[in-house]
């Protein structure tokens, strides 16, 4: 029994409406500004599922991202919003967007999946086996492992509307993640199943937070929202 649900990604931007405007196409998402913020933004459409923040930060991107998104999307699509072409693989392109942050392009589908063009979330894990069958408890979907590769997936289902996949990668963590994902949930519930309390609602200096900053056992960093807000 899942003891979440998904309810938005979070990407952070040093130059926000150049990234807006870059994934609001490539996601098939409208734009518009995140309250009176000329630097913030949301992209959404009629799925409150699909909305994504573009969040306004000082630091730039320093590393390889640890999550990354899977697009259905051809290489010259993307490339035309401003994406850079890095590595060709078996049946994907992986990419860079304006700001230099990682993305794959999978060309098979982009004629047919429709406006929305989210392929896949990917998380890079230190034991890939152990993080999804921990997201999978959270979102009530069993986790899968590939036949022919050691990756892990989490299909749509439960509290989840997309795959969700967990690479193995020898690097550890060492930065705070430039994408996240926020859920609806009851906090107590994450730390009683080994998450990391970051930063509480209460303890916030901004009075517009909301909800709690955690992080998963790899130290992925999520957001808590409780069902009643």
């Amino acid at each position: 029994m899942a003891d979440a649900a998904f309810k938005d990604l979070v990407i952070d931007a040093t130059d926000g409406p150049t990234l807006a405007a870059f994934w609001s196409g490539a996601l098939g998402l409208r734009s518009r500004p995140a309250g009176d913020s000329a630097a913030e933004f949301v992209l959404e459409d009629d799925v409150p599922q699909h909305t994504v923040w573009i969040n306004q930060v000082p630091e730039p991107r320093t590393v390889k991202q640890r999550v990354h998104l899977d697009l259905h999307a051809t290489v010259d699509e993307l490339r035309a919003l401003g994406a850079t072409p890095e590595v060709a693989r078996e049946d994907w392109t992986v990419m860079r967007d304006p700001e230099g942050g990682e993305l794959c392009a999978f060309p098979h589908r982009a004629a047919t999946v429709g406006g929305y063009r989210l392929y896949a979330l990917v998380v890079d894990s230190a034991d890939p086996a152990a993080a999804s069958s921990w997201w999978g408890e959270r979102f009530g979907v069993e986790p899968k492992r590939y036949s022919d590769r050691p990756w892990y997936r989490l299909e749509p289902g439960g509290g989840l509307p997309w795959l969700m996949l967990f690479i193995p990668v020898p690097e550890p963590k060492t930065v705070k993640n430039r994408i996240h994902w926020d859920v609806w949930g009851e906090t107590e519930s994450f730390l009683d199943a080994g998450a990391t309390l970051l930063m509480g609602r209460a303890d916030s200096p901004d009075p517009h937070v909301f909800w709690d900053v955690l992080a998963d056992p790899e130290g992925n960093e999520f957001c808590v929202f409780r069902p009643e807000q």
